[in-house]
């Protein structure tokens, strides 16, 4: 493969992107609004359409927008995901360029990604795993935490991609690394919005007003990002997902999975992915993961008016 000159990462630097979903699309857009030139790919032809008609470039495969690009950006649901990406048919592997980056923002597997990146690194390909949280306003508004694994010179290489579409930058350590983080992140997300919808079951079980219950703890310890959203969503019903659950599932699989290979004590892992089992088990798992809270009002006697799940 050709060498390429990647010892400065700038707006002059063509990007690829590869995900256009909730979080995906509104980066790539983020990329764009910077002054990046991004090449553009996605399973569904629409969101692509959309961001070519804002400034993007499509492309008609993985392959070709590695051709295209010098930092290639993923954003794609789970493990199998980016395996067929990077190494399946028309993969980026078969087109990129020694001395190109793949950043991948997906949340899968971190021991997959430990075996990505060293199947990269034979092509001269450097990786780095980069799970974000924030949420799709996260997204939308730049302000991402990105929880990064890598080498620190390629991190620091690619810091104008990162400053376009987030906020907060951590480099928790070696390849891997950002993917174990994000299910510690997802780990404490899920369980807080489990106690915090339990809490204000209670208070509407009990008859008093689970809304200015909110209000109370949202002034105490018990104040917290999911209390400020996830509680709200809840409350108010407004379930359209945002994040759907059966994708926080499928983190809470990578968590359980990776405390198992760890021997770490988890409890709270296993319960939690056991509850949100329940949840998409019922039908809800196309709604907002703070639908969770509809199943403590089910078991509680609670009845109310639930939006479709889609």
């Amino acid at each position: 493969m050709e060498s390429t000159n990647m010892s400065e990462i700038s707006t002059a630097t063509p990007i690829g992107f590869i995900g256009l979903g909730v979080m995906g699309k509104s980066m790539a857009r983020n990329l764009i609004k910077a002054g990046f030139k991004v090449v553009l790919h996605n399973r569904s032809r629409a969101a692509v359409d959309e961001l070519v008609g804002e400034g993007g470039i499509a492309a008609t495969s993985p392959a070709d927008l590695a051709a295209r690009a010098e930092v290639i950006c993923l954003c794609v649901p789970d493990t199998p995901d980016v395996e067929a990406v990077l190494f399946g048919d028309k993969g980026v592997a078969s087109a990129v360029k020694a001395g190109s980056v793949v950043i991948d923002f997906s949340t899968i597997s971190a021991q997959a990604t430990v075996g990505f990146a060293a199947r990269l690194k034979q092509a001269g390909v450097a990786m780095l795993d980069s799970p974000v949280s924030g949420g799709p306003g996260g997204a939308r508004d730049a302000t991402l935490s990105c929880m990064i694994g890598g080498e620190a010179a390629t991190l620091a290489r690619c810091m104008p991609v990162f400053k376009a579409v987030g906020k907060t930058f951590t480099h928790i350590g070696a390849s891997g690394a950002g993917q174990l983080c994000k299910s510690c992140n997802q780990l404490v997300m899920a369980s807080t919005a489990m106690a915090a919808c339990e809490a204000l079951t209670l208070a509407k079980k009990a008859g008093i007003d689970p809304y200015k219950v909110r209000e109370a703890l949202l002034g105490g310890s018990a104040q917290s990002f999911v209390m400020q959203n996830h509680a709200k969503r809840f409350l108010d019903g407004a379930l359209a997902p945002g994040f759907r659950g059966t994708l926080l599932l499928k983190d809470l699989h990578l968590a359980a999975g990776a405390a198992k290979d760890a021997g770490s004590f988890a409890p709270v892992v296993a319960f939690t992915e056991q509850l949100f089992t329940a949840l998409c088990n019922t039908g809800r798992g196309g709604m907002d993961s703070a639908a969770i809270g509809l199943l403590y009002e089910e078991m509680s006697g609670i009845k109310r008016q639930e939006p479709a799940a889609k």
